[in-house]
């Protein structure tokens, strides 16, 4: 039988395990909400991109595929782009970032903003074809760059809150 004390160090490392996931969806919902921002689904694309980007860097097992996935679908669902797009998108650049981890752990923030900058440009422009794909009509681009814009900038107002999370309250060997 467990006493309280482990009890305790188990919900600590559930909510540690936990914390990645729930702080997107949450952020996410609240940008779903009606006139909170102008510019929302730019803003929540950039969030989740940035975060997926950063968690698969510092801990891949932070986002396991299959929420990655789960995220893309609820993305799909609040906004306008058909439902499993963002979810393929976002596995890709799971992918792409997984790909690079070793090479951009041993880099500065600029060179992994510049990283991020040319996956966000990959993301945005593979969202922009398959809408028009799935559509079958013709799209403007400069809503695509707009987004792109957003998502660069976004990264740097993302990723320091998450990585104070990572060496603190969400960090595994805190536990």
């Amino acid at each position: 039988m467990m006493d309280v004390a482990e009890v305790m160090r188990a919900l600590d490392r559930a909510a540690r395990a936990t914390l990645p996931t729930a702080v997107i969806v949450v952020v996410v919902v609240l940008l779903a909400l009606p006139g909170l921002f102008p510019a929302a689904s730019d803003v929540r694309a950039g969030f989740v991109m940035s975060s997926v980007f950063f968690w698969t860097i510092y801990r891949p097992a932070a986002l396991p595929a299959p929420v990655v996935a789960l995220i893309g679908v609820l993305l799909g669902l609040i906004g306008d782009v058909p439902l499993g797009v963002w979810s393929v998108l976002l596995l890709l650049e799971q992918a792409v970032a997984g790909m690079s981890r070793r090479i951009l752990l041993r880099q500065g923030f600029m060179v992994i903003w510049l990283a991020f900058a040319g996956c966000a440009l990959a993301v945005v422009t593979l969202e922009w074809l398959a809408r028009m794909l799935l559509t079958f009509s013709t799209l403007p681009v400069l809503p695509t760059v707009l987004e792109f814009v957003t998502c660069v900038l976004i990264y740097p107002l993302v990723v320091v809150p998450l990585a104070r999370a990572h060496a603190g309250p969400a960090a595994p060997e805190q536990a």
